[in-house]
C-alpha cells in the first residue's frame, strides 16, 4: 500500500511539473508573439475565435498521427517517430508561436483518448518539449518577416536545435526520469541501446547515436512537407481568421 501511494505521489508530482512546464512555454510564446504584433502595428488578438477552431481541428489531426507512431531501426523500441508536428508547424506558421504550441498540448489529449501512455507520461513530456524545440524558433523566425527564406532558416534553426535540445534533454533529464518511474537501472536503459549500437556504453552515446538522428530525421521530414504544402494551405487557412 505504502509503495503503491508513493508511485501515485511521484506521478502526480510528474504531471503537475508537466502542466508548469507547458505553461511556462506557452506563456513564452505568448509573450514573443504579443511584442512581434505591438512592433508591426499588428492589433489583431493572438487568439480569436476562429483561429480557436482552427487550433482544435490541427489539434485532432495531430493527436492522431502521434498515436500512428512506428519505431526506427537505428534506435531502442521506447524510441519512436511519427509526425505529429506537421499540422502544429503549419498552424504555427499561418497563426504564430501561440497556435503551435497550443496544437502540440491539445495533441497529447487527444492521443492519450486513442492510445493512453505507457511511458507513465515520460514520453508524453518528451514529444511536447522536444516539438516545442521545433515549432517555437522555426514560427518566431518566420513570424518577423514572413518570406520563404526565413521559413527555410526557422525550421532549420527548429530542427538543428531539436536534434541538439532533445539529446541534452534526455541525458539531463528524461531516461534517468525514465529509469526512476519504471524503477529500471540506468545501464538496462544503455545496454538495449548498445544491442543495436555496440559502441554505446553511456548516456552520452545513446542520444548521439540514437536521439539526435532521430530527431534530425524526423526535424528534416516535418520541415520539408510544411515546406511544399503551407503556400497552398496558406490561402485557406487565412480566410479563417
Amino acid at each position: 500500500m505504502k509503495e503503491l501511494l508513493q508511485s501515485v505521489t511521484e506521478n502526480l508530482i510528474f504531471v503537475l511539473q508537466f502542466l508548469g512546464l507547458v505553461l511556462l512555454v506557452f506563456l513564452l510564446a505568448y509573450g514573443i508573439e504579443k511584442a512581434v504584433k505591438k512592433r508591426n502595428g499588428d492589433t489583431q488578438r493572438v487568439l480569436a475565435t476562429r483561429k480557436i477552431v482552427v487550433i482544435g481541428i490541427f489539434s485532432a489531426i495531430s493527436g492522431i498521427l502521434m498515436s500512428l507512431s512506428f519505431p526506427v531501426p537505428f534506435a531502442p523500441s521506447f524510441y519512436d517517430i511519427d509526425f505529429s508536428e506537421l499540422p502544429a508547424l503549419i498552424g504555427a506558421f499561418a497563426y504564430g508561436p501561440v497556435a503551435g504550441v497550443m496544437i502540440e498540448f491539445l495533441k497529447i489529449l487527444v492521443k492519450l483518448v486513442l492510445k493512453p501512455s505507457s511511458t507513465a507520461f515520460v514520453g508524453e513530456l518528451a514529444n511536447f518539449v522536444v516539438s516545442c524545440m521545433l515549432v517555437l524558433p522555426a514560427s518566431v523566425f518566420y513570424l518577423f518577416h514572413k518570406s520563404r527564406r526565413r521559413a527555410i532558416v526557422g525550421t532549420v534553426t527548429g530542427t538543428l536545435l531539436m536534434a541538439l535540445g532533445g539529446a541534452l534533454f534526455n541525458a539531463v533529464y528524461l531516461l534517468p526520469k525514465f529509469a526512476q518511474m519504471f524503477g529500471m537501472p540506468l545501464d538496462a536503459i544503455i545496454a538495449m541501446g548498445a544491442a543495436i549500437h555496440p559502441s554505446i556504453d553511456s548516456v552520452t552515446g545513446l542520444v548521439l547515436l540514437c536521439v539526435v538522428p532521430l530527431n534530425l530525421l524526423k526535424g528534416a521530414l516535418v520541415s520539408l512537407v510544411t515546406l511544399l504544402v503551407y503556400k497552398k494551405l496558406s490561402p485557406i487557412l487565412k480566410n479563417t481568421r
